[in-house]
């Protein structure tokens, strides 16, 4: 829709429009220069002309620049333009640029009322864009920035369709009134274009319609959310944006009861482009507005699993079908209780999902999922009978809770667990301080890969050097760091390809996170006791995550097979800071499909002071990895030195990072900062 407060903007934009811009079909060497428009008869031209040369015509100019949703300019596409004044219709193709331009000559009391023009666009492989176009009296020029939407020759099954939101979204605004902020004098334009839009599919008079009654009525937000219903059944997804927009800067000026559905169709946006982290917050909103509805708990789920926050998700999924959602959630919230490691409740959802059905006959993410779900549960099995037959044997696995596997000298045993909640307690907010205050930092790192024999000793190594950044994402929704390795020229990069000698290695500042006061309810926590290290006091914590409750967890990869990971481990805190100095941990359990038989990661932190923050950041300064995966022995150690502030956003594409600071190739100490 053509909006008063972007006609000066865009008309400006396009003051350049060249004239060349018109042609008659896709654009050739010929056509260059020689524009021409179709449908124009010569005895209207020749009359205009005449009426030109009286002063009696206004010329008006409309322009456009046609964009993909990532910003590539679309070159030949087909547009038609329409309008309200008698012109001839035109038909144009957007030029290698992308751009077209249409120029109309309008009898002067014809210019007197607003000039409408309807612009459809086409190409092979997107979506059909209309849009209704107002110039208001007075503007003469206007230029537009229009996004055509590619086809989907495959449609995730995983994501709400477009239609699927206007059936649920649309009944719940076709009946409105002046309580909604709809005039008396407005309603009969309303309920005509809501029954164009809805019962007739007349969209070419539905879109009009709806926008003159958001024109004649601004306070009335359902109706600005209607239109945006209609707008983006027509292929406009650019408007749709705006008046959402709009509406949610009304609900939030407003001290009246706002409503749920603008949150939710802003957020169903992001959603569409992939991009959870800001789609959260609206939906977000969505649920402050609605708590029980099942379409907005759904679509919070859905963002939820798309930003890997599975055990929220589940949650909100959980909320979402006891509140009557369709079968949307139930594949959604399997795919969360596979990730946070319930298997079973999984397959019981999927299964609810499938009503019946084959998973064979459906698209290949679900089968995938009922797959890696199936697995899940085989390995469940696998791995009890694999626990039975070891204890035959004498094995007794790995259980740091009732017997850490390794000599603690000089601890003096706790009498009891008193002690424990405080200690947790103030080491959490240590943890939820650290993540909360933890600025952009580089640091050098070196990692040493090794395969090792059967002894122990090393067979194959190879050394590399990385300038490590620590990026605290520019949306967050938690406790969590970005991580990146970059090579001595400021360029992204990762760690050599992985192979059967070495592995991929990372993550370790979030180590700490099994003890952030919103995860502990995750794990299970025990105090040893204290124990001397060079003349420091230490508290000693062992701890198991539970599957199924904890809302953290690491990733092991091979291949295309991912599977979740949860530790157990041992802790040393300082007992005058409470601080987390050392964490030693293991696998909760092994993960028979890929053969992993053994993770032991043993991480030392040290306090890192920047003279530009009063605040220590106490970070991983030595980690080593052991593994025990198919058969191969592997170990990766990783040291961490001269850390400096850095001015990465990550935002930004890394490719040479602002402020990252000089690569220091001599390292000294590495409690020696910047």
């Amino acid at each position: 829709m053509g909006r008063s407060s972007a006609v000066v903007f865009l008309a400006a934009t396009f003051s350049f429009i060249p004239a060349i811009l018109l042609a008659q079909g896709p654009p050739t060497g010929s056509q260059i220069g020689s524009p021409t428009l179709m449908n124009t008869s010569s005895d209207i031209t020749n009359d205009r002309m005449v009426h030109n040369m009286m002063g009696d015509l206004v010329h008006k100019t409309l322009g456009a620049i046609i964009r993909t949703p990532e910003g590539k300019r679309v070159s030949d596409a087909k547009v038609e333009i329409a309008n309200n004044v008698g012109a001839p219709q035109q038909f144009l193709y957007t030029d290698h640029q992308g751009e077209f331009r249409a120029d109309y000559d309008v009898f002067h009391e014809d210019a007197s009322r607003e000039f409408v023009a309807t612009v459809k666009v086409s190409k092979k492989g997107y979506q059909v864009l209309h849009k209704v176009v107002v110039m208001t009296n007075g503007v003469d020029t206007l230029g537009l920035a229009l996004t055509l939407q590619p086809v989907e020759n495959q449609p995730n099954p995983m994501v709400l369709t477009q239609q699927q939101l206007i059936d649920a979204v649309a009944p719940r605004l076709r009946n409105l009134g002046p309580a909604d902020g709809l005039a008396a004098k407005d309603q009969k334009d309303y309920v005509r274009g809501v029954q164009d839009f809805l019962d007739r599919q007349h969209l070419d008079q539905a879109v009009p319609r709806l926008f003159k009654v958001t024109q004649a009525d601004p306070n009335c937000t359902k109706c600005g959310t209607m239109l945006s219903l209609a707008e983006m059944s027509w292929g406009d997804w650019d408007d749709p944006k705006r008046d959402l927009q709009n509406s949610i800067d009304a609900i939030s000026k407003n001290s009246k009861p706002g409503f749920a559905e603008p949150f939710l169709m802003y957020g169903v946006l992001w959603e569409w482009r992939d991009e959870p982290r800001y789609a959260l917050p609206f939906l977000l909103n969505a649920a402050k507005y609605a708590p029980h509805d099942a379409l907005v708990l759904q679509e919070l789920g859905r963002a939820q699993c798309l930003s890997m926050d599975f055990w929220d998700a589940n949650g909100s999924l959980q909320k979402a079908v006891a509140a009557g959602a369709g079968p949307d959630a139930h594949l959604l919230r399997a795919e969360a209780l596979e990730w946070i490691g319930n298997p079973g409740e999984a397959m019981a959802e999927m299964n609810r999902y499938l009503n019946g059905r084959s998973p064979r006959s459906l698209p290949p993410q679900i089968r995938d999922l009922y797959d890696q779900i199936r697995a899940g549960k085989k390995d469940q099995s696998v791995l009890a009978a694999m626990k039975v037959k070891a204890k035959a044997r004498g094995r007794v696995p790995l259980d740091y809770l009732n017997q850490p596997p390794m000599e603690l000298p000089g601890l003096v045993a706790a009498a009891d667990q008193k002690q424990l909640a405080p200690i947790l307690a103030a080491v959490g907010k240590n943890v939820a301080q650290l993540f909360a205050n933890l600025p952009n930092i580089c640091s050098i790192e070196k990692v040493n890969q090794e395969k090792l024999t059967g002894d122990g000793k090393g067979e194959k190594s190879r050394e590399r050097k990385y300038r490590y950044l620590m990026v605290v994402p520019d949306q967050r929704w938690g406790p969590g760091i970005d991580e990146y390795r970059a090579d001595p020229k400021g360029r992204l990069t990762t760690q050599p390809a992985v192979d059967d000698n070495y592995m991929l290695t990372e993550g370790f500042v979030s180590a700490p996170l099994v003890f952030y006061p919103d995860y502990q309810q995750g794990s299970t926590f025990r105090l040893l006791g204290t124990q001397d290290v060079k003349g420091t006091k230490y508290y000693v914590i062992v701890y198991a995550q539970r599957p199924g409750k904890s809302p953290i967890s690491g990733t092991f990869t091979y291949g295309a097979t991912t599977r979740n990971v949860y530790k157990q481990g041992i802790a040393w805190i300082d007992a005058e800071n409470y601080q987390v100095v050392r964490m030693v941990t293991d696998l909760l359990d092994v993960l028979p499909e890929l053969r992993l038989e053994k993770e032991t990661t043993d991480v030392t932190f040290d306090q890192v002071n920047f003279k530009q923050s009063t605040q220590g950041f106490w970070l991983p300064k030595e980690v080593t990895v052991n593994l025990d995966w198919n058969g191969r022995l592997l170990r990766n150690e990783h040291s961490y030195s001269d850390f400096l502030l850095s001015n990465v956003e990550s935002k930004q594409t890394i490719a040479r990072p602002k402020g990252a600071g000089k690569i220091v190739d001599d390292a000294s100490t590495p409690e020696t900062v910047q």
